[in-house]
């Protein structure tokens, strides 16, 4: 008897999600821990270098980045749970007797599709109150050699400006109003694009229409001589709108704050192709994790005695590879421009849920 259900029974259903999640969190956190020993290991000499850093900057350095790598293998460790999980029922003929009971392969995924659906919008929100918080500040530091950073909101590091011919560098920007300011600022000027000076200051915070300087270092590269005034004015007609808007990563805004920088973008008619695409890429990038059970049913279905659960759980391995690949292409090519940004972000989740579903109908139904 064929059941119409669209999930299976209760005990069922609760059964399997029990192997969904227990497996991908233990293979999250398994992932997180290698990958943070490792990036500490590359990381921890350069942050003790710096005089003042011991032990408790290593621990913050985990805190900020532990979020960060969350964020970005939680949907393959999901993958990798799933394979496990399937792999499990298969060889011990729990998917045979699902079958022989009446349930389809689309009712044995229902309910990790409903499971990854919350584990979407619980990364959602974790990436919207925690990662992009985290990714901030450790950019910032990171930036500036792990040496201590100011604690203001806003802060952004190597951010870019083209201003008439002049090229400006502003090593971090943080602040707001009165107490906004630059650090680790170089300034390329330039006449009809050839390089005239090279001006190097420490700080500089706004002062009338220019910029104070300090810690100025001059480059003349007609007399190729460098003077130390120490102070100095410069960046006549430079505001702190247009460094703050000058570099809008989508990985250190959370949603609605991207959203309002690609308004104001708009406004001052700039470029805004990669703000849009990470913009899209918020909600595609969770929702992926709806594709991981689809991808890896392969390993599910097929008799264990036939010898190829391995090939099977390989190719459900190969299908998820395949898909972060062209996530990460077609996100890409969406910031350069090349593929408008609502096709960078949701082409390759459409492109996979085809290809995933047509496995599934070919293999089983």
């Amino acid at each position: 008897m064929i059941n119409l259900n669209l999930f299976p029974s209760r005990q069922l259903a609760l059964y399997m999600v029990r192997l969904f999640l227990t497996r991908s969190i233990a293979v999250m956190v398994a992932l997180v821990l290698i990958l943070m020993t490792l990036d500490l290991l590359g990381e921890s000499g350069k942050i003790l270098a710096v005089p003042g850093n011991g032990d408790a900057d290593l621990w913050r350095y985990v805190s900020l980045r532990i979020p960060l790598l969350i964020s970005r293998f939680l949907p393959f460790s999901v993958l990798l749970g799933t394979l496990i999980a399937f792999v499990g029922l298969n060889q011990h003929s729990e998917v045979v007797a699902m079958k022989a009971a009446g349930i389809s392969a689309h009712q044995i995924l229902a309910p990790l599709m409903l499971a990854s659906l919350f584990l979407a919008a619980a990364e959602f929100a974790f990436n919207e109150t925690v990662v992009v918080k985290a990714s901030r500040v450790v950019t910032a530091w990171s930036d500036n050699d792990y040496k201590p950073i100011p604690r203001e909101s806003g802060v952004l590091s190597n951010v870019w400006l083209l201003s008439g011919d002049d090229l400006i560098r502003a090593g971090r920007v943080s602040g707001q109003g009165a107490g906004f300011r630059i650090d680790n600022l170089v300034v390329y000027d330039r006449t009809g694009g050839v390089l005239g000076r090279v001006i190097r200051a420490d700080s500089a915070v706004p002062n009338g229409g220019q910029w104070l300087l300090t810690g100025t270092r001059i480059y003349d590269a007609a007399m190729n001589l460098i003077t130390k005034p120490g102070r100095a004015e410069a960046l006549a007609g430079v505001t702190p709108e247009q460094l703050t808007l000058a570099k809008v990563d989508p990985t250190q805004l959370d949603y609605w704050t991207l959203k309002q920088r690609i308004n104001e973008l708009d406004r001052a008619g700039r470029q805004t192709d990669e703000a849009r695409s990470g913009l899209a890429h918020k909600i595609s990038q969770p929702l992926s994790m709806l594709l991981m059970p689809l991808l890896a049913a392969i390993a599910a279905f097929g008799l264990a005695r036939s010898g190829q659960v391995l090939v099977r759980a390989c190719i459900g391995m190969a299908l998820g590879f395949a898909f972060f690949v062209a996530d990460n292409f077609s996100l890409a090519m969406g910031n350069s421009g090349a593929y408008p940004p609502l096709i960078a972000a949701w082409a390759p989740f459409l492109l996979f849920l085809l290809i995933g579903e047509t496995v599934l109908v070919r293999t089983e139904e």
